[in-house]
């Protein structure tokens, strides 16, 4: 017996004890599914603000108005997590809107790129901006400088594209 179907049977055990009836398969999470959220945990700062936390490691339901204006808090101490922004996704998905959970998900690789290297990315991704090989660097420094996977493969691609419709900087 593997160890959800004797968590399965441990948990009918006590419920017939208690004199309900059997639960569900769907009623015993799988581990991959207890930190899901959906659209019922919609909005998340509202339904769950225990589970969010700051970029900082700081928890959404223990920051405070005073704690800002006493300088506890600050601007970093504000920023999103990646994790928050993967719920954000769930949440999405779940409601079928497939699109912005991809954009959730790239956008929270993108945190960990600083603010102003992103602004040079963006800039350097405008038509006639850069070369075929400063692009495919900045894919590479994505992919192996901030494990940006999602967006580095977005980089390449525009690399290809832009190569095909001639919008490469010409030397």
């Amino acid at each position: 017996m593997d160890q959800e179907q004797m968590m399965k049977a441990i948990v009918e055990e006590v419920m017939k004890a208690m004199g309900q009836t059997a639960v569900s398969s769907a009623a015993v999470p799988s581990p991959e599914d207890r930190n899901k959220v959906d659209a019922g945990s919609y909005p998340l700062g509202e339904k769950i603000p225990d589970r969010i936390y700051s970029r900082t490691g700081k928890r959404l339901s223990d920051m405070k108005l005073e704690d800002v204006i006493n300088g506890n808090l600050t601007a970093a101490d504000m920023r999103i997590s990646p994790q928050t922004m993967e719920m954000q996704a769930q949440v999405a998905e779940s409601v079928g809107r497939e699109n912005l959970a991809g954009n959730l998900r790239r956008a929270a690789e993108l945190i960990s790129v600083p603010d102003d290297r992103l602004i040079e990315i963006y800039n350097a991704l405008r038509p006639y901006r850069s070369s075929k090989q400063e692009l495919l660097d900045i894919a590479d420094e994505l992919s192996k400088k901030y494990n940006c996977t999602v967006c580095s493969a977005f980089v390449r691609d525009a690399a290809d594209v832009y190569e095909k419709r001639d919008r490469l900087r010409q030397d």
